[in-house]
């Protein structure tokens, strides 16, 4: 058995002090309903990004394909937009669907920051949010899938997914926070050096 935790209060009993006891608390633990909010949110985050992905690279679901991304990014003053273009779609598909498996959760996901700060810079004239025809092109939606993304990185995929028992899945934190360092690093490179 452990020993309870004690406070000394001044002033009381034959020595000057009382020892009280405080209630012990349950350690914090794991939960399956923590494991099925994670998946939950995986595939939501990841879910989303594969979707714009697929709209990207195949112009699937309405989207604009390569070509048609390409001329958005070259409108928004992107220079190599064709490279561009490529990298991050193949990536919104990738990271997405990583994300969505738990495989390499944490660079998966910091992708995924890194993907949001462009776009959340580049619509943040726009105001944040959507209501109306005056809030087209809000940022409201990409700054929760960047937050929550970010929430990703941090925590981690949870029990149920393909990353169960590596090294950044034990320690979620410190790996966590490496990759989104990254992610936002490369993030802001991309807007500030890739633009005209």
């Amino acid at each position: 058995m452990s020993e309870q935790p004690t406070s000394i209060v001044p002033g009381a009993g034959s020595g000057g002090t009382v020892e009280l006891e405080r209630p012990r608390r349950r350690p914090l633990e794991w939960h399956r309903g923590a494991d099925l909010g994670l998946v939950l949110l995986r595939f939501a985050v990841g879910g989303v990004f594969f979707g714009h992905g697929m709209q990207k690279v195949f112009g699937l679901w309405g989207g604009p394909g390569i070509a048609g991304f390409e001329r958005t990014l070259v409108a928004y003053g992107y220079q190599q937009p064709r490279t561009l273009a490529w990298v991050t779609g193949i990536g919104e598909l990738v990271a997405g669907a990583c994300v969505v498996l738990g495989v390499v959760t944490p660079l998966a996901a910091a992708g995924l920051v890194a993907l949001t700060i462009n776009t959340v810079l580049l619509k943040a004239g726009n105001g944040f949010f959507v209501a109306g025809p005056a809030g087209a092109g809000a940022v409201e939606l990409d700054v929760v899938l960047g937050l929550a993304a970010a929430a990703i990185t941090l925590i981690g995929p949870g029990r149920v997914a393909l990353d169960d028992g590596r090294p950044w899945h034990r320690r979620p934190a410190s790996w966590g926070t490496v990759a989104l360092v990254l992610g936002i690093t490369a993030g802001l490179l991309v807007f500030f050096l890739l633009r005209a």
